[in-house]
């Protein structure tokens, strides 16, 4: 921008001296303040941008969803429903109907993307959000909509005859469904539904002699279970204090559904939050409580027969929420056994099972407590009647698909007088807006786009044709289908290709560090490089004149940690080496983690190692302390539902994050972490993968070979 006077085209004022022209240095330097002025008075350019926490918990985006977006970008928010799936921020300054371009690259995939990750450099910064999209039969068919989709009044009939047919086709793979699996086709009795103690240690149940139940107590209760032991349904509302999440109210339910139990308790501590939505409970309705948490403590021990069996729904949260330790449990949330570690929902359990509908009370806030604990109650005790089978043939998992389509149904029924109908394409939106799409695609690639009235398609005879064309046509056109085809690669080349991303990630998360002294302390030693991270295994490796220690890590970020933070430090009175193995797959390593830590994705995110349970508790108590954070992500341990000890968080910009990371990596919070540098559709991907077989995390040994070994390799 030029200075003020410059450009006005108006003539110096008659008697005013004309100003000697400034030398080139001066003239910049003044230019450059003056454009600094200026810029400070002129508002910030505000562009339409998507949300930067969409993928925190999924990422993976449906076909619809995707579909969602470019049908807003055509038509604008008055005229399509709320994306259920993203938020658009400053969205009045997305112009609509200006230069919508969508590239498929077919035959393409992931593996490609991952493989080749430092030859995609100009598509990792030109799209910033990358996420999976499940393999479509015909993509094109899917996102534009050229197979007519259900009308509302259509799609609510056939879920509803779904719905009633479910039972009658689960039959056919009964065998497959995981609560068959579990406890077999035969009715079982009441011990069988008991957790077992290495379960309840799996899901994190406080047990006697566990560290962090040292305070805890004893229900008494340990009496001989039976199948005629009797049944408590129990459940607890929570609120946040400052020292976390501790009991406001418990309700417990007998068998037949009385209510022996319903009290309202004071916590200990300052209230932050009282979760009013889940709990009901205001500030008001617990101002007059006197009871605390040992009065409670006190009077469920006299409740409760020594054969008890408490029943409850994510029972283990109750239970820590009492301070209390039960030996005999039936957490419905797992009796229900649901594939890939997932749990039901209590909500769904009850409508699905015994046909209720609970948590659905307009005229009050919260849950009732005493619903729920009866309940669950109800699911166990339907269980014990009807057995595994009956349950099976319910096939919940299409039940709970079903449900989450009729959520989608109702909400487009909602919607149906103000926005578009469900089933209208984008080549029909395009269309009533009296605009045409272009779509350019190989002669050899045929589609129904073609014979499409408000679709001009270009064909060409190959990619590097494709992109030619589409620098010269895709700006005529608001809404452009940029398609390249590759040959894909044969199944065999696949499979080694995915062996060897395999190969290359663990090899580039693994350290060796050395040389030790022959008397070193191992186990000072193992707890050191743990402290950066999740550890796979410690391998001592003998091969040396001095003992080294390979270490592999399970993510990227602490294994370059740990490299950044024992490089040519003093261990025990020798100095150390940390690094990589050097391998073929890690030559351009040093190259790869600049790249990542350049990724869009990771800028603004930062990897924590030594959190605990109560980490996010702590984050919201310390809000003030962390502006700009927008995302929270807490790995979990897929065969056991724990929650691991390392974290990401995920702030606005790449100055808040570091921030946050000096202060999180303190004396106060003494967490150890970096920035990130492995995206989560990078993790999301890597646990697809077929499984590579692992070591154990225990200290192994690699003894020397023997010279007759050593020969003949």
């Amino acid at each position: 921008m030029k200075p003020e006077m410059e450009g006005t085209g108006k003539q110096p004022e008659k008697g005013r001296k004309r100003r000697r022209a400034p030398n080139k240095v001066f003239g910049a330097a003044q230019a450059m303040r003056t454009r600094w002025r200026l810029q400070e008075r002129l508002p910030e350019t505000k562009k339409a941008c998507l949300s930067a926490i969409l993928f925190a918990e999924n990422c993976e985006v449906t076909h619809d969803q995707l579909c969602e977006l470019l049908k807003y970008a055509v038509l604008g928010k008055s005229s399509v429903p709320k994306h259920s799936w993203c938020q658009l921020f400053h969205h009045n300054h997305l112009n609509n109907l200006n230069n919508v371009v969508v590239f498929v690259l077919q035959g393409m995939s992931q593996l490609h993307f991952y493989r080749f990750y430092l030859e995609f450099g100009f598509l990792r910064k030109a799209f910033r959000y990358k996420f999976r999209l499940p393999p479509p039969s015909n993509f094109l068919d899917d996102i534009i909509g050229l197979k007519k989709k259900q009308t509302t009044g259509d799609l609510s009939k056939a879920l509803e005859g779904s719905l009633s047919s479910a039972g009658s086709k689960a039959s056919i793979n009964l065998q497959n469904d995981p609560i068959i699996q579990k406890y077999g086709c035969k009715k079982v009795g009441l011990t069988r539904c008991l957790l077992t103690k290495e379960e309840m240690k799996t899901f994190h149940f406080p047990l006697q002699g566990f560290p962090d139940c040292e305070n805890f107590i004893l229900t008494k209760c340990h009496g001989p279970i039976t199948d005629n032991s009797p049944l408590f349904g129990l459940h607890c509302e929570m609120c946040l204090t400052s020292k976390g999440r501790e009991l406001m109210h418990i309700t417990l339910v007998a068998e037949g559904g009385c209510c022996v139990m319903d009290e309202l308790v004071k916590p200990e501590n300052k209230i932050l939050d009282y979760l009013t939505s889940f709990s009901g409970i205001t500030k008001k309705i617990l101002n007059p409580v006197t009871t605390k948490l040992r009065d409670v403590q006190r009077q469920l021990k006299g409740l409760l027969p020594p054969d008890a069996v408490l029943v409850g729904h994510s029972l283990d949260l109750d239970l820590r929420a009492l301070k209390m330790i039960h030996p005999y449990v039936i957490d419905t949330s797992l009796l229900y056994v649901r594939k890939q570690g997932r749990r039901f929902k209590l909500k769904f359990l009850a409508k699905a099972i015994l046909g209720k509908n609970i948590q659905q009370c307009p005229d009050r806030l919260g849950h009732d407590a005493t619903e729920d604990a009866r309940t669950t109650l109800e699911l166990a005790q339907y269980f014990l009647k009807y057995g595994p089978k009956k349950i099976a043939e319910l096939n919940l998992e299409a039940l709970a698909s079903h449900q989450e389509l009729q959520a989608a149904d109702q909400e487009l029924r909602n919607t149906a007088e103000v926005v578009q109908p469900p089933n209208t394409s984008i080549l029909e939106c395009l269309d009533s807006m009296g605009q045409k799409l272009l779509f350019l695609t190989r002669e050899t690639d045929s589609s129904q786009l073609s014979s499409s009235r408000n679709c001009q398609t270009i064909k060409c005879l190959s990619n590097k044709e494709i992109l030619e064309q589409a620098r010269v046509e895709t700006p005529l056109f608001p809404f452009s289908i940029v398609q390249f085809s590759f040959d894909p690669f044969s199944p065999v080349l696949t499979e080694e290709m995915n062996k060897r991303m395999r190969v290359k990630w663990a090899e580039i998360s693994t350290v060796y560090a050395g040389p030790f002294s022959k008397n070193c302390n191992l186990g000072a030693l193992k707890r050191l490089f743990r402290s950066f991270g999740p550890v796979r295994s410690i391998t001592l490796v003998l091969e040396t004149h001095q003992p080294h220690l390979c270490i592999q890590y399970e993510v990227l970020e602490a294994a370059q940690l740990a490299i950044e933070s024992m490089e040519s430090i003093l261990v025990e009175g020798t100095c150390i080496k940390v690094r990589r193995p050097v391998t073929e797959l890690t030559l351009d390593c040093d190259t790869l983690v600049n790249e990542l830590e350049q990724e869009s994705e990771n800028r603004g995110t930062i990897y924590l190692y030594g959190v605990g349970e109560t980490f996010k508790e702590q984050l919201l108590q310390q809000s003030n302390l962390f502006p700009g954070l927008e995302a929270v992500i807490l790995p979990k341990d897929l065969n056991n539902g724990k929650q691991k000890k390392y974290c990401f968080l995920k702030f606005k910009t790449f100055g808040i994050a570091q921030r946050a990371l000096n202060i999180l990596t303190g004396k106060e919070w003494k967490l150890k972490g970096r920035q990130a540098l492995t995206p989560r559709h990078l993790h999301t991907w890597l646990r697809g993968l077929p499984p590579e077989s692992r070591q154990p995390t225990e200290l192994s040994v690699i003894p020397p070979p023997s010279e007759q070994e050593l020969l003949q390799h």
